[in-house]
């Protein structure tokens, strides 16, 4: 497996800007079957070889309910394909969502499960590390969700200690855009598999997406430049807290 060096560069950057990885670590790979998770899966398995530390990978996926297996069947042969083994377990998070009729509040409630659920085998697992697939359009886009939805300045971490320090999620594709994901999966032939969710394309984090697309059409800086904000944040310039209107 060869990983371009500029993407190399930026997963080598984020981990030891966040310190991610240690040695004796037991990593717990999250994988979706999204394209991000899979070549994430990849490229921990890449850097176990490399790194000048020791660490364990297992992987889990969680099936959400919603096409008998399916996703997966992909997940374990897209996974074969490099030689990882993935500890698949089925649960009906998405369909329980979905029957209760909530809308985008099922959204928020099946992530959540899912979440809780990922917490909860890291620590069966003995696992203190637990690797996500977020990027950096990921980091951007939750930025702009919380301010559009929550008002609210934050976003998603590449690196947050949980539970007193037993546990750390870590987001090694931090400092990677979704493209450069895309091109590397494909040149060691990584197939994504479809959201079979029925609400995928409606949701809020959806409609920011279409929104940032629409604003960075034609300046390719400005995706850049918003995420280096998000590191260059003059407090002294932000209103003090005030009550709501």
């Amino acid at each position: 497996m060869i990983i371009p060096k500029t993407i190399n560069r930026l997963i080598g950057q984020a981990m030891h800007t966040y310190s991610m990885l240690a040695d004796g670590d037991s990593v717990l790979v999250a994988v979706s079957g999204g394209i991000d998770s899979l070549t994430l899966a990849a490229l921990l398995q890449h850097w176990q070889h490399k790194a000048p530390i020791r660490y364990t990978i297992s992987a889990v996926h969680l099936d959400m309910g919603f096409d008998s297996g399916k996703v997966s069947g992909l997940v374990r042969r897209q996974l074969a394909k490099i030689g990882m083994e993935v500890e698949v377990e089925l649960t009906s998070f998405g369909t329980d969502a979905i029957a209760a009729g909530k809308g985008e509040g099922g959204c928020f409630q099946c992530a959540r499960n899912r979440r809780t659920r990922l917490f909860s085998l890291a620590r069966e697992k003995d696992c203190n590390k637990l690797a996500l697939g977020h990027h950096k359009d990921d980091i951007i886009e939750t930025f702009f969700l919380n301010l559009l939805y929550s008002g609210n300045i934050s976003t998603m971490v590449p690196a947050q200690s949980l539970f007193n320090g037993a546990l750390t999620v870590i987001r090694p594709l931090a400092f990677v855009d979704k493209l450069q994901i895309r091109t590397m999966a494909e040149s060691i032939h990584l197939e994504a598999a479809e959201n079979p969710c029925p609400l995928a394309g409606t949701s809020k984090r959806e409609k920011v997406r279409q929104l940032l697309n629409d604003l960075c059409e034609g300046n390719p800086q400005m995706k850049g430049n918003i995420f280096s904000a998000l590191s260059n944040v003059r407090s002294e310039y932000l209103l003090r807290q005030h009550p709501s209107s």
